[in-house]
């Protein structure tokens, strides 16, 4: 069962990225401030539920949340900051981007670094325990989802609408035989055999 709050603040921001594992395509990342009367059946680890409850949650947590906010760190300063530094980068900007300043900041992981002088708290597997950041995690995850389906229309070959650009066989392979696009992270081992791969 998920929890609503962790710090007992009234305006707590739950943040959460997705597409750190990637060969291609951004980083996204999502910081949402619920009400504490906020629920729905459906809401859970943005990975533990199906591509179609994220559809339907995704509009439902837009209505009622709130704040939120939703931002992308695309391949070349993924490849400029490193994917971590990427996605802390990421979670920053979608906490600047919500109508309404947080008094505590919830985060998935065991990494981040201050934002402003907001007390934050980071969480392992934080998106299976509290609201705000499974409901981040799935605004992150449709909103990627969403953009690969869209770059797939240019690259068909690398099956993107399906594999969402982690380095399944079928990924890596459309690499060895096409090569790397301006949408892979150049700093990813993109294939075991890095160095044959010209780029």
């Amino acid at each position: 069962m998920l929890q609503l709050n962790y710090s007992g603040c009234k305006l707590e921001a739950g943040t959460d990225e997705a597409g750190r594992g990637c060969l291609s395509g951004p980083v996204v990342a999502a910081a949402v401030i619920l009400p504490d009367n906020f629920q729905h059946q459906l809401l859970n680890d943005s990975k533990q539920i199906s591509e179609k409850k994220r559809q339907k949650l995704r509009p439902y947590i837009e209505e009622h949340a709130l704040a939120y906010g939703v931002s992308f760190i695309h391949q070349e300063e993924v490849d400029e900051l490193n994917v971590l530094q990427a996605s802390i980068t990421g979670m920053h900007r979608s906490i600047e981007q919500l109508s309404i300043q947080p008094e505590f900041i919830i985060v998935d992981g065991n990494k981040f670094k201050p934002f402003e002088e907001i007390p934050h708290q980071t969480i392992v597997k934080g998106d299976a325990k509290f609201m705000s950041i499974a409901a981040a995690s799935v605004l992150a995850k449709t909103y990627r989802d969403e953009y690969m389906e869209k770059i797939h229309q240019e690259f068909p070959q690398y099956n993107w609408q399906k594999n969402k650009g982690y380095p399944t066989k079928e990924h890596r392979e459309a690499i060895r035989q096409f090569g790397a696009t301006l949408y892979h992270r150049k700093s990813f081992k993109l294939l075991p055999e890095q160095l044959k791969l010209e780029l």
